[in-house]
């Protein structure tokens, strides 16, 4: 490189960021787009009579939850099933984290990841294999999640403030892989087949790949070939490395319970979609339509806007906010009254709780039909998202800038077990939507995250000197790796 040439960046960043973008952006493409369509495929197909039967482990995983719960409905089973998928697919990232910081690396770990990832969408594709599929979506989940997140934060010196920026530019990617999958593979689920809407999201992944493949030489080592390469050990933890774990842990407690409610978005409000919401298009469909796999595929605006597609509003509203939160916490700086990154947390947390306390105006406003206008949804989403933006990058840039780096996967491991865990409550409280009705679930849906947030805001003070840290510096000693 001579003096005069600039080494490529992508939007002021490195040009690393752009393929983790990419890659990452795919693969929520492949997520969001199978989530979509899941729990309306298990309720509305596959656990219907005449179908469940031809499932391989059926009968014998439904036996084992009834002995739990009691009989259970197609839609009570699809809420569980969806919750201890989503519980497995986060929870597998801590030790994903692991495998990666003591043995693979985060570079082979992503690759790895995304082939388990992909074999897991295709298999769900075939209605016998689905809870075959399940163990490789979470297996390879598990090396995938942590590993990408923490190279954003490798691209980065310690204390460098573009951190953050990277990490929002990074969720802009999730967002529009958020909003291509339900659109595409909702889409193709709903209206073509459900396994085409499965084998889309398989596609999305091998793209991922391919990009990854292709921006690999632009990243740069993560810590455990560094300490490889140095031929270094570390050291036992110091003081300032424990409190920054101790923090991070009751941090991650709390993010429990805004997953909880948070995850409700792919059941209860999916089933509210498609239950009570008016989804009538008010205009004559337009387009044209041809064959394609034996199917007649019409390429056109629907008559009835397809459930899946209301999962796209969140996506939308985090692309159309996020330039609005930034630009205030940016005055807020400016004045020195930017909330802390606790406060931030706390604020989110709240602001979810109220946009379930905001659902109780339509189900007041349900009528004879039992369909309420669609317009209830985007402004739920509006209040919801604006709660998400408080809560989940802020969560993401925080592990990469407070944690241990030798030990920063696991830590995002961690970070998205609450995930796991807000995932599998979230199940449990939709597998009671029929028995408590609607205005007792969505009070209990609010105050979940309610508490959440003020238990958060109450202990933000004592957390602030550790969080508001922008390193925590990492003891090695020599000797043989």
């Amino acid at each position: 490189m001579t003096a005069q040439t600039k080494p490529a960046t992508f939007l002021g960043h490195p040009r690393g960021l752009l393929y983790l973008f990419s890659t990452e952006l795919w693969e929520r493409f492949a997520y969001y787009g199978m989530i979509a369509i899941l729990v309306l495929y298990m309720q509305n197909h596959l656990f219907t009579p005449g179908r469940a039967e031809h499932v391989l482990g059926y009968g014998a995983i439904k036996a084992m939850l009834e002995l739990l719960t009691g009989p259970l409905t197609p839609q009570a089973m699809a809420s569980l099933i969806y919750g201890i998928y989503g519980f497995l697919t986060y929870a597998a990232p801590f030790f994903g984290g692991i495998v990666a910081d003591r043995l693979l690396g985060q570079r082979k770990a992503v690759l790895f990841g995304a082939i388990l990832l992909s074999a897991g969408y295709f298999a769900l594709s075939f209605e016998a294999l689905f809870f075959v599929g399940f163990p490789l979506v979470f297996l390879g989940n598990g090396l995938f999640k942590p590993n990408i997140s923490t190279q954003v934060g490798n691209l980065y010196a310690p204390g460098d403030l573009m951190r953050d920026r990277a990490f929002s530019i990074f969720y802009v990617g999730i967002n529009i892989g958020g909003i291509l999958g339900p659109f595409i593979c909702g889409y193709l689920g709903e209206d073509v087949g459900w396994r085409y809407g499965f084998m889309a999201a398989g596609t999305g992944l091998i793209i991922g790949l391919m990009i990854y493949l292709y921006g690999l030489p632009k990243l740069p080592s993560d810590a455990l070939t560094k300490a490889r390469a140095s031929q270094v050990v570390p050291a036992p933890f110091g003081p300032g490395e424990w409190a920054a774990i101790r923090a991070l842990g009751v941090i991650t407690f709390f993010n429990i319970f805004f997953w909880a409610s948070w995850y409700l978005q792919f059941n209860i409000m999916t089933t509210w979609a498609d239950q009570f919401t008016d989804r009538a298009v008010p205009f004559h469909p337009i387009g044209f339509s041809f064959d394609m796999f034996g199917h007649h595929i019409g390429l056109y605006t629907p008559e009835v806007i397809p459930t899946t597609w209301f999962q796209m509003i969140n996506g939308f509203f985090i692309l159309g906010l996020t330039p609005f939160v930034a630009a205030l916490w940016a005055r807020q700086a400016k004045a020195g009254r930017e909330p802390t990154t606790a406060t931030k947390m706390a604020i989110g947390c709240i602001l979810l709780g109220l946009s379930f306390v905001f659902m109780l105006l339509p189900v007041a406003s349900l009528g004879p039909s039992m369909k309420v206008s669609s317009w209830w949804l985007v402004a739920f989403y509006a209040i919801y998202t604006a709660g998400e933006l408080y809560v989940s990058p802020i969560g993401l840039a925080l592990v990469t800038k407070v944690a241990p780096a030798r030990v920063v996967s696991m830590m995002m491991g961690v970070l998205l077990f609450s995930y796991a865990v807000g995932n599998f409550i979230a199940g449990y409280i939709g597998s009671l939507w029929e028995k408590l009705g609607m205005h007792t679930f969505f009070i209990l849906a609010a105050m979940i995250p309610i508490a959440a947030g003020l238990a958060i805001w109450a202990i933000s003070k004592p957390l602030r000197s550790v969080l508001e840290r922008k390193h925590v510096p990492e003891a090695l000693t020599p000797g043989v790796a």
